[in-house]
């Protein structure tokens, strides 16, 4: 399985300025299958700890001692040396000793040459919490679902995603078709890696939907385990109104909709732990298009994403006749799978996300992105009418800026505004804006 982030560690690995690595990430998106693929293939040496379940590492870092010391005794315990520069060193679920996040930062001080690298499942609960964070001490990456260009490569379609990276539009045009089908296909299976895996090895619908009901059924355990007790409903309450909110013609979050008389100060302790575990994509208004957009930022305002697309599919129940047969599966839920397919290629790519409203005018821009130096307001369309009446009223107001339209339609430049396919849409902004 090709994940893309593997260049970002073979990166981290020959940096003269390394530290250690901090791999963040949801649970299930492939963060302890990646560090291990990563350790096989460019070290000698590789010595693993998962501190949730190996009691004798834990210990080591609770009693504490120097950096030499550590290393010593987690080699005995490996029953192999950890020496500078040819052995990789990861601890998985740091979150469970919060020790070893500390010392992370005399790693980086007193044992530099030794390459190491944290992650968990709940790490950024941990991050925002009580837990001491090495400041200015760690390098940190972040691992996402599987983009729908990992999905084609794990699909074995790997003509069809170098086409994409291409940009080569004769070919892209004319395999058009296909590419909508595997993005149908994608919509049903989602990025979570093995979930993917399943599908391409198997083709079996149900076992998809059953492994991820499985993850999604992980992911509420997480609540009752590791939120406070006071705010598990509360999560719980957000977390199932994900799929209604988006199937809204305006997916503004709505806190009314998960209570008569509900208000922000009941519910943002929960959106803000569902944020942090990494499970949702919190997209902020800007009440401008403007560079920079952070500038132009309302936080009381946003719309809410799941982590994958193929997880909002299996909570809202969509069958899979539905997703990968009928015509009009894009359109379904008011373009909800559309929008959260956008979002989730848009966080993963790492480019700051936004939309755009005014209160006093029906005019929404679905996405306001900021590519490199470039601003732009992005209109989602998944129904074939891609009539812009809100994207073009919006230029014709804004006349500095051009207008992006994702759609199935063919690429097409009108000027004011250019059309450009859902499923190449990632990497023609990198190659317009990002110079990747």
């Amino acid at each position: 399985m090709n994940r893309e982030l593997y260049n970002k560690l073979i990166e981290w690995k020959k940096s003269p300025s390394r530290k250690p690595l901090i791999l963040n990430g949801a649970r299930q998106v492939g963060k302890t299958w990646l560090l291990t693929e990563f350790g096989k293939r460019e070290y000698a040496k590789q010595v693993s700890f998962s501190l949730d379940r190996h009691a004798d590492a834990r210990k080591i870092f609770e009693q504490g001692g120097t950096t030499t010391q550590i290393l010593q005794r987690l080699s005995a315990i490996a029953g192999q040396d950890i020496t500078e520069d040819d052995t990789l060193l990861v601890l998985d679920e740091i979150q469970d000793c919060p020790q070893a996040l500390t010392a992370l930062k005399f790693f980086c001080e007193d044992a530099p040459k030794i390459h190491i690298a944290v992650a968990g499942s709940l790490l950024g609960i941990s991050l925002h919490s009580q837990s001491p964070f090495p400041v200015g001490k760690v390098d940190v990456l972040k691992l996402y679902p599987m983009n729908f260009n990992e999905f084609l490569l794990a699909m074995g379609k790997q003509r069809l995603a170098d086409f994409l990276n291409r940009g080569s539009w004769d070919d892209i045009n004319a395999l058009a078709d296909t590419y909508i089908d595997l993005l149908r296909q994608y919509y049903y299976v989602g990025g979570m890696p093995a979930v993917v895996l399943e599908y391409a090895e198997t083709g079996r619908l149900q076992e998809v939907r059953a492994l991820q009901h499985k993850i999604l059924a992980d992911y509420e355990a997480d609540f009752s385990k590791h939120a406070p007790a006071n705010d598990v409903p509360r999560i719980r309450m957000v977390w199932q109104s994900i799929p209604s909110q988006l199937a809204k013609e305006n997916k503004k979050f709505v806190y009314g909709a998960l209570k008569p008389g509900g208000r922000a100060s009941s519910f943002e302790t929960a959106i803000q732990w569902l944020h942090d575990a990494g499970l949702i994509y919190k997209v902020n208004r800007v009440n401008a298009v403007k560079m920079p957009l952070k500038f132009y930022e309302e936080f009381g305002v946003f719309k809410i994403f799941m982590l994958d697309v193929g997880l909002l599919g299996a909570m809202a129940d969509a069958p899979a006749a539905a997703v990968l047969v009928k015509d009009d599966i894009f359109s379904e839920y008011k373009g909800a799978f559309t929008e959260q397919f956008v979002c989730m290629q848009l966080q993963g790519a790492g480019i700051p996300t936004y939309y755009h409203s005014v209160e006093s005018s029906r005019i929404e821009i679905d996405f306001a992105v900021q590519l490199g130096t470039t601003v732009a307001p992005l209109e989602v369309k998944a129904e074939e009418n891609v009539k812009s009446k809100s994207l073009r009223t919006f230029i014709q107001k804004n006349p500095g800026l051009k207008g992006i339209r994702l759609s199935m339609k063919p690429p097409i430049d009108q000027g004011w505004m250019r059309n450009i396919p859902l499923y190449a849409f990632r990497e023609e902004f990198e190659r317009m804006y990002l110079h990747r």
